[in-house]
């Protein structure tokens, strides 16, 4: 055991070797290390940018020195985990790494060296922690330190709870007394911090200073269309010093504006989940080889690149706390960083669907819990054909049960005897605290106080000083108006945009005895590559869209006729296309209504080729099995018709793209060699 001087003067001299004779550590660091290495457990929370991961990577070389044991630190994004690794082989640290991305073979000589103690330290995501493979040779891993990195993570009250770390708090409850544990993060106000204390359990030594950065100079931009804020970023961007991130809610707007930037001359990625070569434009980003890289949340917690100059956020985050915590990228090595923040007038919208959408419903739960118990050993991809749920809502309810000890996976679920309780009452608290979160959001936009005091008070910092240097103490520090010529390029822009609507290869698993041959097999007669005008709700066409449908009575106006006319010219062109069809309604015929319009104005031959024959709605139909099934069921081809060789097949909203596949597929069956999909707006819903 170290004595209080040789803790102090080996933690020093470690601080030293890591950068240089002039290093000495920041106010509370030494405490935090000190604290941990004495086998208390400890809950450092102290601002972005302080040196937190110092703290455990300090903490692991004394223990190194020691042979007390291999270091685990539980973290939460692949981004966050490449950082810390490659910060830590600095300092000697062997390490190892064990996420999505590690290959079987990398990972079995990662168990093998943490069997026989060639690890110093593991980098490891909650997910692997639990993973029966790791929990097989758990017994063989001497450990010295656990570390839980964005420790907020664990509490549901926390900003960003996650249910996998939400299980972290059973393994810190039942690590021996000898274990040291370390919870560290940026963004935990005092509703966390008490949860924490209670999951860390007695005697947390809190290590808990000043959330003001000084060097961080905000300023809220008040445009809410798209394309003021696609125009301010193509003619503000370039005269930014350095690299940035721009941040947006939705997959699919980073894309496009990572599109538009480019096309502006900007170095541009985007960087999401699922994203192909996601890793690969994180990496150029990282080798300042891209002027700004466009993400998601995914890039929200931990990321490290050092002379990180902006941030800018496109749309509103959730809450104060996010936001905290996104421009907290910005200048940790750097003197001086702007940051933007922007609100689009679909912001509301799209944050409130994430709040609604967080917790499984108790009929979805009881649904999943009955299924399981009827069909035991059942596998996730096997419900979906019995239970009307999005995939992401059942794999939702899934996590939740077993998370509640409702449910267990050994290949294939299983139910426990645990007596089912649906807690609401929490539920909604959470749900209550997140709109409120929301609308604390929206008022930092209006207030007319110091934006960083702002910040940091609603994370109960309550400090009660002005920065000085952000927009609202100084003044505006860059220009909130812009360039008429540029304003109407991005109009032009984001009026060009349309979405390939692109063909279903594949009939669903459909588990029924009139469609069984269907099932996983390729489809025989598939539409062509077709076009969709818009995102609906979406401020411009998608908003006409909206407005058409809920008119009294509904009716489409005529400039969404003349712009889908526009947007169909060519392709009616290239392919020497006379007919014009559309998907029929048994409760409206706004959809034929707009389809003869456009007819008229492309001169083309309207037909009423097909009939519905079902009055269940597509849009209650939650999963490609139920949805696939009732598009069979409720369409035919009226009798009688003529079929042409090649048309144009409207519907108004596309979504799971089944109403239009299985429309198409009666239309080719019957003679049509081509059939081109168009709809007015896509639906769908995409999270990362």
């Amino acid at each position: 055991m170290w004595s209080d001087r040789e803790l102090e003067a080996r933690a020093t001299q470690i601080l030293k070797e890591m950068y240089g004779e002039e290093a000495a550590f920041r106010e509370g660091q030494y405490e935090a290390i000190a604290a941990t290495m004495k086998n208390r457990r400890s809950l450092v929370i102290q601002k972005t940018g302080w040196g937190k991961s110092l703290v455990y990577f300090i903490c692991c070389r004394l223990l190194k020195e020691g042979s007390n044991g291999v270091t685990i630190v539980v973290s939460p994004l692949l981004a966050l985990m490449d950082n810390q690794l490659a910060a830590a082989e600095k300092i000697r640290l062997r390490c190892g790494i064990l996420n999505s991305t590690v290959s079987v073979a990398e990972k079995a000589k990662t168990f093998q060296k943490l069997t026989e103690k060639e690890l110093d330290i593991l980098f490891i995501t909650p997910e692997g922690l639990f993973k029966d493979d790791f929990q097989e040779i758990r017994p063989k891993i001497s450990v010295g330190l656990f570390v839980v990195d964005e420790a907020h993570c664990i509490s549901d009250w926390g900003h960003d709870f996650r249910l996998e770390y939400g299980k972290l708090n059973r393994v810190i409850s039942a690590l021996p007394s000898s274990v040291r544990v370390l919870g560290t993060t940026a963004t935990a106000n005092d509703r966390v911090v008490e949860d924490l204390k209670k999951q860390f359990g007695n005697n947390v030594y809190i290590s808990r200073g000043t959330l003001l950065r000084n060097n961080l100079y905000i300023q809220v931009l008040k445009m809410k269309d798209r394309a003021s804020r696609y125009a301010w970023m193509a003619e503000n961007i370039p005269n930014l010093e350095g690299s940035g991130i721009v941040y947006c809610l939705t997959q699919r707007d980073c894309d496009y504006v990572t599109d538009y930037l480019i096309k502006n001359n900007i170095r541009a990625d985007s960087y999401y989940s699922g994203k192909a070569n996601a890793e690969e434009a994180l990496k150029k980003f990282q080798n300042n080889e891209l002027k700004v890289l466009v993400a998601t949340i995914k890039l929200g917690m931990g990321y490290d690149k050092g002379d990180i100059a902006f941030i800018i956020h496109y749309q509103m985050p959730q809450n104060v706390v996010s936001y905290y915590q996104q421009i907290g990228r910005a200048g940790r090595n750097i003197p001086k960083a702007y940051t933007f923040l922007m609100m689009g007038q679909e912001d509301e919208e799209i944050i409130e669907y994430f709040i609604r959408t967080a917790f499984p419903s108790e009929k979805e739960l009881c649904e999943v819990r009955d299924l399981v118990q009827e069909h035991d050993g059942i596998g996730a991809g096997q419900l979906l054909p019995f239970i009307n749920a999005k995939k992401a809502r059942m794999e939702k309810a899934l996590n939740f049960l077993e998370h509640d000890g409702y449910l267990y996976f050994d290949n294939g679920y299983h139910s426990t005897p645990k007596p089912f309780r649906y807690d609401s009452a929490h539920y909604e608290e959470i749900k209550a605290i997140r709109y409120r979160e929301m609308k604390d959001m929206q008022q930092l936009q209006e207030t007319g106080c110091c934006y960083n005091r702002t910040i940091i008070n609603s994370l109960d910092d309550h400090t009660l000083s002005d920065c000085g240097f952000c927009a609202n103490c100084c003044g505006r520090l860059f220009p909130e108006t812009v360039q008429a010529s540029n304003l109407e390029k991005a109009q032009q822009y984001l009026e060009s945009l349309q979405m390939l609507i692109k063909p279903r290869k594949k009939w669903a698993a459909i588990d029924d005895p009139g469609f069984k041959e269907l099932s996983y097999k390729k489809i025989q007669y598939q539409n062509e590559t077709g076009i969709c005008l818009s995102k609906y709700g979406d401020p411009g066409y998608g908003a006409l869209v909206r407005q058409g449908k809920y008119a009294k009575p509904p009716r489409f106006s005529e400039e969404l006729v003349g712009k889908s006319a526009r947007l169909l010219q060519q392709l009616i062109q290239d392919n020497s296309i006379q007919y014009i069809t559309c998907v029929p309604s048994l409760r409206s015929d706004i959809v034929p209504e707009f389809t003869k319009r456009l007819a008229d104005r492309l001169k083309l031959t309207f037909l009423e080729l097909l009939e519905k024959t079902s009055a269940e709605p597509q849009k209650t139909m939650e999963n490609s099995s139920f949805q696939c099934i009732n598009a069979l069921r409720s369409f035919r081809i009226n009798d009688g018709v003529h079929i042409p060789e090649k048309l144009i097949l409207v519907d108004d909203i596309v979504d799971s793209k089944w109403t239009l596949t299985v429309c198409g597929y009666l239309l080719r069956r019957e003679g049509c060699t081509m059939v081109f999909p168009f709809a007015l707006a896509d639906s769908s819903q995409k999270e990362d």
